[in-house]
């Protein structure tokens, strides 16, 4: 079988097994046994004994002969009937059934089953962005806006920041696992024709044979009102809910990246890891890198969602199987292996105070402009009178900056000498002294933040605890 890279190289072991071939027949042949049972229970004549001998071979999944059956059927779950009868000596599964009414079940329990997985795994990374945003609170740095200097924030405050956009996400993901509606036994054109015929008309025994279906699969939903297939808006809907899941981190990992061609901040960097084949010193922000490009494939396969949603022909066809062959699997696997890779940047990451104090002193003065316009406007002057004055010293500066004219960013003294601003040379020393101790309400927000997601790691305990495999 030609492997997948995002399963085999990135994603967990938990996602793998859900979503292998040999998992996916597993839960086929389970489904086929529960469906079985139901019915028997209803009173079809199955055989007790046919239960057991399916039940004796649900394990032994031999994909290379499905594969051979597939080849002459061109038939994927005639195939897997077929083989699945043989290993037992029976042919009891699947009546009144449709192909739909295995595959779209079975394919939204590995949805719901890979959606609690990676719940766990958003809690875990909630968890430790908390961690390191209480660990940095108090840590000022230079915020940025459009990549340029701006104001004093701190390092907290900026992973919190990324944190709170996640655990929104995470409350997205969280009603869609509370509301995933499965299709049910619903027959080929969502009529529930055939199991009404087997049941000899009787539509209580139809209703309670899909109640014990659903709740075989333990899903939270179930929709009545489908033709041959689920509506194909609520893969849309989950894949949308992953890319959203991974818009936080992704963010958080782009920062980090710029921050580490600063030096101010790093993603870590393991005992024996080599940054670059060429440059021996260079410690590249590869995992980070990583985390951008899982955004971005699941980005692509939110345009295969959405490409489907909206597309369906009377009561439904095949065109989407291709689609959603590569799209589901690959969109958990993606997302799967972007946490465990961000859960990793975590644990590991590392900030240089030296470099951002060195930082901060180089852009401070800049950074309180707007403090130093307030405090001139409150002492009389217009607004626009102190812009204007404070906009042409900031700029000077820059320039002579750059161009070495001066050595040190000595803003502050200009503006005390500008006739136009009732502030001395004390009064600005003062209000940039303190944006080093201050900014802003960036302590009580972060604050927020960490009580939010203390609540949902203390009812998630284990999940938060979860720690990522090592990552190549």
């Amino acid at each position: 079988m030609i492997p997948n890279v995002l399963a085999e190289r990135y994603a967990s072991s938990a996602i793998q097994s859900i979503w292998s071939a040999e998992g996916r027949i597993v839960l086929e042949r389970e489904f086929w046994i529960a469906v079985m049972k139901a019915q028997k229970d209803l009173g079809l004549d199955i055989p007790q004994g046919a239960i057991d001998a399916y039940e004796s071979v649900k394990d032994r999944v031999d994909t290379a002969s499905i594969m051979e059956r597939e080849r002459i059927t061109r038939h994927d779950v005639k195939a897997r009937i077929e083989e699945f009868n043989e290993l037992a000596g029976h042919e009891q599964v699947h009546k009144g059934m449709t192909s739909r009414d295995l595959t779209e079940n079975v394919e939204q329990l590995q949805v719901y089953r890979s959606l609690l997985v990676l719940r766990d795994r958003s809690v875990a990374t909630l968890a430790r962005m908390s961690k390191r945003s209480a660990q940095w609170a108090d840590l000022v740095i230079t915020a940025r806006t459009h990549n340029v200097a701006a104001q004093p924030t701190t390092f907290g405050k900026r992973l919190s920041m990324f944190g709170e956009e996640m655990l929104s996400a995470h409350q997205a993901l969280e009603s869609l696992i509370s509301s995933y509606a499965v299709r049910g036994l619903k027959g080929a054109v969502g009529t529930q024709m055939d199991q009404l015929s087997l049941f000899e008309g009787d539509a209580s025994k139809v209703a309670e044979l899909e109640r014990k279906v659903v709740a075989h699969l333990g899903m939270p939903a179930v929709w009545t009102n489908v033709g041959q297939v689920y509506p194909r808006s609520l893969d849309m809907r989950t894949v949308s809910t992953l890319v959203d899941l991974a818009s936080g981190p992704s963010s958080m990992a782009k920062t980090l990246r710029l921050m580490a061609g600063h030096e101010t901040a790093s993603e870590g960097f393991a005992p024996g890891q080599t940054g670059s084949s060429a440059m021996p010193h260079k410690m590249n922000s590869r995992s980070c890198e990583r985390v951008n490009g899982f955004h971005l494939i699941l980005r692509g396969h939110l345009t295969m969602a959405s490409g489907l949603a909206g597309d369906q022909w009377n009561e439904g066809d095949v065109s989407c199987s291709v689609v959603r062959r590569v799209m589901l699997p690959d969109a958990f696997y993606a997302c799967d292996g972007m946490f465990e890779t961000f859960l990793t940047v975590l644990d590991q990451m590392d900030s240089y105070p030296a470099v951002i104090a060195k930082e901060n002193t180089h852009y401070l003065p800049f950074l309180m402009t707007t403090t130093i316009m307030m405090e001139a406007v409150k002492a009389g002057v217009g607004r626009e009178t102190a812009h204007k004055a404070i906009k042409e010293h900031a700029v000077a500066t820059v320039n002579d900056l750059r161009q070495g004219k001066v050595g040190h960013n000595d803003l502050v003294a200009r503006l005390a000498d500008d006739d136009r601003l009732p502030l001395d040379e004390q009064q600005l020393k003062a209000i940039v002294a303190q944006g080093e101790a201050n900014a802003g309400a960036a302590a009580s927000q972060l604050q927020h933040f960490g009580a939010e997601v203390a609540k949902l790691t203390a009812a998630h305990p284990d999940a938060a605890a979860y720690t990522p495999g090592s990552i190549l």
